[in-house]
């Protein structure tokens, strides 16, 4: 494998290339006097001259496609360049599964890149082709499971063209792989509400799921987070079932951060809806934020001091 010291010593400098010699290059125009002096290298000042040249002209050819990936290699990021490779592709009616690979290269080195990503969404688009997508996005996914750009992509490819019947299954291979995967959880509630819907019985059924989950990890946070997302308008006691287990974990001596933040949740809605003893249901209130403030959620401290006078102040000055 050559190095890129090597690569450097072949590469050919546009002005120096017979087949450019009619193109005049656009120096970049930084202003008489600019504030920051960008050091650009003589590499890329050449080709980019000669991209703006070509961009002037608007010349769609098989050489300004390839300086647009000499361009892209210098700085993968340039949107203008990305866009105006796009207009080429198509005028000069490329294949797309050939520039499909090259972009697949590049993802693969630039995998949080958002220009690279629009790319491919644009490709896909004009290809009607998402039979790739799925398997490749897993890929990169499973590089960095929380590659917003893979998940975001993979996202549009399963709605535009009604992929869901698998992605449960790919969520729960990731989730038995790491429960904190925000991620994946994230894309179950959107494969969820995006074909079922929460109905009470879907909504009962992702309570024991996370319940499932939350049983191994106490201190996940991601599925505790599921947990309230799943509920949406309904109240959390809206469960039994979930309250009941909260209350079985807590009697077992669990002093999770998020579980305890729940219990607090319980007890605050008991005191709106009138359920409760007043006093002796303030009296539990005390405990739990103390011990978050205390012990289990010390960064936090001010905030449930706060939640403890907040609710004090409203329930207990004015109980009857």
């Amino acid at each position: 494998m050559s190095s890129s010291s090597d690569e450097e010593e072949v590469y050919q400098f546009y002005r120096d290339r017979a087949e450019w010699s009619d193109v005049k290059p656009i120096p970049q125009d930084d202003g008489a006097s600019p504030v920051v002096q960008i050091a650009y290298s003589d590499k890329f000042k050449d080709a980019f001259d000669y991209f703006r040249a070509i961009l002037h002209t608007n010349e769609k050819s098989e050489r300004a496609l390839e300086l647009t990936q000499t361009a892209i290699s210098l700085n993968p990021a340039n949107y203008t360049v990305w866009q105006f490779r796009r207009v080429i592709l198509q005028h000069l009616k490329k294949d797309i599964s050939e520039e499909m690979n090259y972009l697949s290269k590049i993802i693969k080195e630039q995998p949080k890149n958002y220009q690279v990503w629009h790319h491919r969404r644009a490709l896909v688009e004009w290809s009607r082709d998402s039979s790739k997508e799925l398997e490749f996005t897993e890929k990169i996914i499973k590089l960095d499971q929380k590659n917003y750009h893979a998940w975001q992509h993979r996202q549009w490819v399963i709605q535009e063209f009604k992929l869901w019947d698998n992605e449960l299954t790919f969520v729960d291979s990731l989730l038995e792989q790491d429960l904190r995967n925000n991620s994946a959880w994230n894309e179950r509630y959107f494969i969820i509400e995006n074909t079922t819907g929460f109905t009470d019985q879907v909504v009962n059924s992702e309570i024991q799921y996370a319940i499932s989950k939350i049983d191994i990890a106490t201190k996940n946070e991601s599925a505790w987070s599921y947990l309230r997302g799943v509920l949406g308008d309904r109240s959390l006691t809206w469960s039994k079932e979930l309250r009941d287990q909260v209350t079985a974990w807590r009697n077992d001596g669990l002093k999770s951060p998020y579980l305890v933040a729940i219990l607090i949740d319980f007890y605050e809605e008991d005191l709106e809806n009138k359920k409760c003893n007043v006093g002796e249901t303030l009296g539990k209130v005390k405990e739990l934020c103390n011990e978050l403030a205390n012990e289990t959620d010390t960064i936090r401290r001010k905030y449930w001091k706060y939640v403890l006078h907040r609710l004090i102040k409203e329930y207990q000055e004015n109980e009857p």
